[in-house]
């Protein structure tokens, strides 16, 4: 297979437990380092890529007890800021050219989220990562990848998880766990595998955009999706 495209424009969902590494909380340069060295390197080959990055490596807004769910989701969207910053800024010391854009404004710190500056950074070959998710709470980072995914015109989303693919139930726990090579968005929908929330499903499969879950332990994989190598499990709206 060349080293030609398949995919003109992506988004990368990446979860911010990933960038952790095996601190579980926090930010490893030695995990974020070679992640951020994959997504340069299809750049390089002329994909245009917006990044979601969520939050869970500083804060799990779900979990945080008694708190006011919308001030948890808030506090949420700040951890995914730091995020974007701290890969943005690997991507930068690796020779990229990037722009941060959040949901939330805050002017000092990065650019505010609009939908035509993203399109035309991304045209001329800049990375976009996006942070706040939606900018409203009650809605998860999977479904403000998907939602960033159709304002775009993303070809794809990729979701990068700590899983190889889409499993009939959690490989972790059990041994027979079955890996599906592919899905229908209805498979995930029906069956509620644990793939991403009904909201982000729906809206991938109401604008009929794919999605990739692959393993972010191997960051090449990054690359092979772009290439339309066969990785992860691959959800797709059947006709």
């Amino acid at each position: 297979m060349s080293d030609e495209p398949k995919y003109k424009r992506v988004l990368l969902k990446l979860s911010g437990e990933a960038l952790a590494g095996d601190k579980k909380i926090g930010l490893d340069y030695s995990v974020i380092t070679p992640i951020c060295k994959s997504i340069k390197k299809c750049a390089d080959l002329g994909v245009e890529i917006g990044v979601v990055v969520g939050g869970g490596n500083f804060w799990r807004g779900r979990s945080s007890g008694a708190m006011d769910r919308t001030r948890a989701d808030h506090i949420g969207m700040l951890a995914t800021t730091m995020n974007a910053l701290a890969v943005a800024d690997v991507l930068e010391s690796l020779g990229a050219v990037v722009r941060v854009q959040t949901a939330i404004s805050m002017h000092q710190v990065a650019e505010p989220y609009i939908r035509n500056k993203a399109v035309r950074h991304l045209e001329k070959g800049r990375i976009v990562i996006f942070g706040c998710g939606t900018g409203n709470p009650f809605f998860s980072t999977d479904t403000a990848s998907t939602l960033r995914a159709a304002e775009i015109d993303a070809d794809i989303v990729l979701k990068a998880t700590m899983v190889d693919g889409v499993y009939d139930k959690d490989p972790n726990k059990y041994p027979d766990a079955v890996k599906y090579d592919e899905l229908s968005f209805n498979d995930i929908l029906v069956r509620n595998l644990a793939v991403m929330d009904s909201t982000a499903a729906s809206m991938c499969k109401d604008n009929n955009i794919p999605i990739i879950v692959f393993d972010l332990s191997r960051p090449d994989n990054i690359v092979d999706a772009c290439l339309g190598k066969k990785v992860g499990t691959i959800v797709i709206d059947r006709k």
